[in-house]
């Protein structure tokens, strides 16, 4: 695996950290964008292992769903996940009234992790 995948994946896991602190503080949105921010780091390392990086968030979607998803080589659930996570952090960050609970960024909380274990073996496989 490439050092700055590597790295991607630990900033991934520090995301997902910062997501368990502030959801325990009842920042419920702002914990949603960090596990956001986590899968899109997942699915940058995954990328970056094919040395294709994006400047826009829509690129990363785009191609992580063509190139891992539509090849079968993950489950389209993770990249419904991480949509599905960039609409809450878009609704989260810019809305003043937001309806998210607990419930909801712990959801998000798990499939984050989920998606970061699971792009961990599937890059460990490829070494």
């Amino acid at each position: 695996m490439k050092d700055s995948s590597r790295q991607l994946l630990q900033k991934a896991a520090r995301a997902i950290e910062a997501a368990e602190v502030l959801l325990e503080n009842n920042k419920v949105e702002f914990a949603i964008g960090r596990t956001y921010y986590a899968m899109f780091y997942v699915a940058e390392a995954l990328l970056n292992e094919k040395d294709w990086r994006f400047s826009k968030h829509g690129g990363v979607h785009d191609a992580f769903g063509k190139n891992f998803v539509k090849t079968s080589l993950f489950d389209a659930k993770y990249h419904r996940w991480l949509l599905d996570s960039f609409d809450q952090r878009i609704i989260g960050d810019y809305n003043v009234e937001v309806a998210f609970s607990a419930n909801d960024a712990q959801k998000t909380l798990e499939q984050s992790r989920e998606f970061l274990e699971e792009a961990q073996r599937y890059l460990q496989n490829q070494e």
